[in-house]
């Protein structure tokens, strides 16, 4: 029996890996157990670790890891605590590989466990990159040195791999798994959805509304992301909001869901369950703020994806796609041109470059039939390669 650990930090990337994860869970050859911390165990963020315990997987360790406190520092202290609290849960359970996706801290907690437990790793989703200078550029691309297989999305991701030095034997591109579950899923019918939700049916027609901050946007986060809102009053339609992620500054963006939590036009929620928010997204008219949910998976509905100011600035991104600056006179640009006949019409015909719905069958037989133990030594020599 292969015994596979997955590591997840919050909602997020649970999601990009759901689908995988169910398929290795379906197998009774395969023991898989998750590493469950950060937001996950958090009520400020919705304590999304119901949802993995609804989802009847096994939890090898739970760590109460994330500093709720708006600062730089409480990030990489949520880490370490993660970090140093899983050790000798990993080391004594042993698994012949551990897994994890993305650019967030847990990625390298995943890559500092295999390296110095000297246990095989597989970084899904590898590659990207971003060009705002982002912390997740650094993170993604040195979790990928320490590495022993890439599972990446795109062809240029890939690409991206080979330039920094990792050979085209470690990689394999599989697409993005998150989209099997947009592709699959029936959504539930909106009276219901709003009933699971305590959503009022009135709010049809409405814009899906994800924000997070950026570095580099974080002293005027609060003020991008009320301008989304004030643009969406103007124009009279409907937001159903999300909370932010973990980032520096998430403070000020809930401190204006707070603000206007008793404004009529908005639903404001922290976390749903996954059937819920792919139901929400497939009632949306578009979805707006800097999501990497609107470059990669809006597609997959299809429905348009405004990305607003500097994140997610460098990713590939399909034709149903805007990229607007942070004023408010951008933002209503926007909004306007995804709503016009032309653009919906070429919305509904877009085709996803991030996949078809079908990459978690791939990246199932990937680490069913790799023998990542041989190749788990990393002896390539930069000059040589």
């Amino acid at each position: 029996m292969k015994k596979i650990l997955a590591i997840t930090g919050i909602r997020s990337d649970y999601d990009l890996m759901s689908k995988l994860l169910h398929r290795l869970h379906s197998d009774p050859q395969i023991d898989l157990e998750l590493l469950v911390g950060g937001a996950h165990l958090s009520q400020t963020y919705g304590y999304s670790f119901q949802q993995i315990q609804s989802d009847g997987f096994k939890v090898l360790h739970s760590v109460e890891s994330l500093i709720d406190s708006d600062t730089l520092s409480s990030r990489i202290k949520t880490a370490s605590i993660m970090l140093q609290c899983s050790i000798d849960s990993v080391a004594h359970w042993q698994p012949d590989v551990i897994i994890y996706s993305g650019d967030r801290e847990e990625v390298w907690i995943g890559a500092l466990l295999g390296t110095y437990l000297e246990i095989p790793t597989v970084h899904f989703y590898g590659g990207d990159h971003t060009s705002t200078g982002h912390v997740d550029n650094p993170i993604r691309h040195a979790v990928s040195k320490m590495s022993t297989f890439h599972a990446v999305t795109i062809e240029e991701h890939r690409q991206r791999l080979l330039k920094i030095g990792e050979p085209d034997s470690r990689i394999r591109v599989i697409g993005n798994m998150s989209l099997d579950n947009f592709v699959s899923q029936m959504p539930i019918p909106f009276k219901d959805l709003c009933k699971e939700i305590e959503m009022n049916e009135r709010l049809q027609g409405y814009a899906i509304v994800l924000f997070h901050p950026d570095p580099s946007e974080k002293q005027i986060a609060g003020l991008i992301f009320e301008r989304i809102l004030n643009t969406l009053s103007l124009l009279n339609i409907p937001g159903c909001v999300g909370f932010p992620n973990t980032d520096p500054s998430n403070g000020e963006i809930i401190s204006i869901i707070k603000k206007y939590s008793n404004n009529k036009n908005f639903h404001f929620y922290r976390n749903l369950g996954r059937n819920q928010f792919i139901s929400l997204y497939k009632h949306a008219i578009f979805i707006i703020g800097n999501s990497s949910s609107g470059i990669m998976e809006a597609a997959s509905i299809p429905i348009p994806a405004i990305n607003v100011g500097i994140r997610q600035v460098g990713r590939l991104a399909g034709e149903n796609v805007v990229f607007c600056g942070s004023e408010k006179t951008e933002i209503l640009a926007a909004i306007n041109k995804i709503l016009s006949n032309e653009f919906q019409k070429k919305t509904l015909s877009v085709k996803n470059p991030y996949g078809d719905g079908h990459s978690a069958e791939k990246g199932y037989r990937l680490l069913i039939d790799t023998d990542f133990n041989s190749i788990r030594l990393k002896k390539e020599d930069p000059l040589v390669l």
